[in-house]
């Protein structure tokens, strides 16, 4: 199966309205920019964002954001965006709010085949509201089903033809358990090369995960928030 692509718009051309998509990354980085970029241009609507965050007003999901494109966000941190507070308050937007480690979880189990995890996450809070709580061994923990999601975009630093990724330091993130979660994965990355190229010890996501492949461009690479201090005179 031939699986690069040649653009963005052609790997993301069959996401249509009402589709559930995952999209890796923490902050600002490892996101795929190049697909929400292309995703922003296509106007798909109503659409449930699996993500660690919301991006910012301007920069990565905050852009699909801003065109009301996004329907729901399960996220576990959404602090950055002035536009995502803004839909959730106004009734706008449905958010539902997980912890970090249960979100990671979730994306694990839909990878593994698994149809559901237990975890301590949550116990006694909101959080566990209307799910099943089990005691094992003492403790209480929550069931939570592993996600079903139609797409699974991602961003790596380098892949190769056949769709093997390599991540680059903390960029990884959540982009391998995302990558492994999908009923469809887009890889977006900086460097494309010929199948072989790249030492097998050092794949991160095999390629039997990936669907689609293109090499992106353009990368911002922002720093999400920059903070400095005066130098010393």
């Amino acid at each position: 199966m031939n699986k690069v692509v040649a653009t963005a718009g052609e790997a993301i051309h069959d996401i249509h309205d009402g589709a559930v998509i995952m999209l890796g990354g923490f902050g600002l980085c490892g996101i795929p920019e190049n697909c929400i970029a292309a995703l922003v241009k296509k106007a798909v609507k109503n659409l449930t964002c699996i993500s660690n965050n919301a991006g910012v007003d301007d920069f990565g999901i905050g852009l699909m954001l801003q065109q009301k494109q996004v329907k729901k966000m399960i996220s576990s941190y959404v602090g950055e965006n002035a536009e995502f507070e803004r839909q959730l308050l106004s009734g706008e937007l449905e958010v539902e709010l997980i912890p970090q480690g249960t979100l990671a979880s979730r994306c694990m189990a839909a990878g593994y085949g698994m149809p559901a995890v237990f975890t301590p996450a949550g116990v006694g809070t909101e959080v566990a509201d209307g799910k099943e709580v089990r005691n094992f061994n003492g403790k209480d923990y929550l069931l939570e089903y592993a996600f079903e999601a139609d797409f699974a975009i991602v961003k790596a630093w380098k892949g190769d033809t056949q769709g093997n990724l390599i991540y680059k330091e903390t960029a990884r993130n959540f982009n391998p358990m995302m990558a492994m979660a999908g009923r469809i994965t887009i890889a977006e990355v900086e460097e494309l090369v010929p199948a072989g190229a790249l030492a097998p010890d050092h794949i991160h996501t095999p390629g039997i995960y990936v669907h689609r492949i293109f090499q992106g461009a353009a990368y911002e690479k922002r720093i999400e928030q920059r903070t400095t201090r005066k130098k010393k005179s």
